[in-house]
């Protein structure tokens, strides 16, 4: 008996000394986010949604998050001040279709003579890029072997630095498709994960499949497509049929579904069976454009990537019909996208990062001006627009109390000159500074 009352004064005595030390603890962790406060001050502020700006502003952070934004706002007691200077402050890019696991360099060594292992070991580097560009967040559409699911996780955890990431891994393709091999041998085949499916079953097993991996998007290839050998550009390859049951099944486990879709009855189909983006849409026709403004789906004109294929296919390697191809898409999208924009639809930015180098997504800002949109317009895109696509509108592209302290700032001012965003000074993510540099530093060559 005694030694039982023994045994138990240790064992209270443990609980006391656990307990004691649990709250040091989270007395210490509490302490340490007050310790983080951090205030920004910067000349001026630009609100994306609703194009307010604030000059002489300052924002208070606390920890991952943003507090409050004022003009010649006190700073709180012991917070780290930054001064940023004469620059301005905007909500971290946000960049909805890219690809993170790979790079253009040259088509038939990135196909035959490279694996998904090579990928794997530089996506690091390309999303480091990405974040130091100003890009904060993206939704990157595409992978091989499940390589973003790893990188988002890896970046999720603090182990390598990058934009906050949703995924889509393998995109679904049909036989023959745009994601399937096409114009070789039939011995020709890799012996690595395949999203081909076809007919309803098929199709849905491939969506659970995504999601038992760790996909927050489904994406789908609803047309055929320009990097790929298939003869037409914009030729449907899902039935209607196959693509709402797609969406329907997506949606039974709470992920939306981003389509490409080049062709004009492609899209029409997406838009249909109820998809929340048309990736690229280039040949959408009145009709198309009538669907999307319905059914309040987004429209991402990726108008960077095309003028980057035009300009360096030939330096990259890629086939005559695939540089014709992009040709012949080039002359017929502007007109198109200006219908779109006209009667309303949607848009948010997306880029197809990895055809062209990672980390200069910003050069899409200026050509989106051919298009009629305002600076502001190429702004909003890229922050509440892709934010709300995204479903995280109160977290990211606004500045927000309560969003997450991702912020940029640039030399300049966006809204005359859009092309500063290119180069930005300052670059935070929830909290945490990935890029300072000075500003007449930041304001170099293009």
């Amino acid at each position: 008996m005694t030694r039982m009352r023994t045994v138990i004064s240790v064992l209270a005595s443990l609980i006391v000394a656990v307990t004691g030390q649990a709250r040091a603890q989270s007395d210490a962790a509490q302490a340490a986010v007050v310790r983080r406060r951090v205030v920004l001050r910067a000349a001026h502020l630009v609100e994306p949604r609703t194009g307010k700006r604030v000059d002489n502003a300052v924002i208070v952070v606390d920890g991952d998050k943003v507090t409050s934004v004022t003009a010649n706002g006190a700073v709180p007691a012991g917070a780290t001040v930054i001064d940023l200077g004469d620059v301005t402050v905007l909500p971290g890019l946000i960049d909805v279709h890219t690809h993170l696991s790979g790079e253009s360099h040259d088509y038939y060594t990135d196909l035959f003579r490279r694996s998904p292992i090579d990928a794997a070991v530089r996506a690091h580097i390309y999303a480091k890029r990405t974040l130091e560009a100003g890009f904060t967040t993206v939704r990157d559409v595409g992978a091989p072997e499940l390589i973003d699911v790893a990188l988002r996780n890896a970046i999720n955890e603090g182990v390598v630095e990058g934009p906050r990431m949703l995924v889509a891994t393998l995109p679904l393709s049909a036989t023959g498709g745009h994601g399937d091999l096409n114009g070789f041998s039939p011995y020709i085949h890799f012996q690595q994960l395949s999203n081909i499916a076809d007919g309803v079953d098929e199709v849905r097993k491939a969506v659970r499949t995504n999601i038992k991996y760790g996909a927050d998007w489904i994406k789908v290839l609803a047309s055929a497509g320009v990097l790929s050998e298939e003869e037409s550009v914009g030729a449907p390859q899902y039935s209607q049929e196959e693509l709402n049951a797609i969406v329907t099944e997506a949606t039974t486990w709470g992920r939306k579904v981003a389509a490409h879709a080049h062709g004009a009855e492609a899209i029409k189909r997406a838009t249909r069976a109820g998809v929340a983006s048309i990736e690229h849409g280039g040949l959408i026709d009145e009709e198309g454009v009538r669907l999307m403004k319905e059914h309040g789906t987004f429209l991402v004109p990726d108008i960077y990537t095309d003028a980057y294929i035009l300009e360096h296919g030939k330096e990259i390697g890629l086939p005559d019909k695939m540089i014709e191809k992009e040709r012949l898409l080039r002359k017929a999208q502007n007109v198109n996208w200006r219908r779109a924009i006209a009667a309303g639809v949607k848009l948010a930015f997306g880029t197809d990062a990895g055809v062209y180098p990672h980390g200069t997504n910003a050069k899409q800002f200026k050509y989106l001006l051919e298009l009629g949109l305002t600076p502001l317009q190429t702004i909003q895109m890229a922050t509440s627009n892709a934010a709300d696509l995204l479903g995280w509108s109160d977290k990211v592209g606004t500045l927000a109390p309560g969003a997450w302290a991702d912020l940029i700032a640039v030399k300049g001012d966006p809204l005359s000159d859009v092309t500063v965003l290119e180069r930005p000074s300052f670059v935070m993510k929830g909290g945490t500074v990935y890029r300072s540099a000075p500003a007449a530093d930041s304001a170099g060559a293009r």
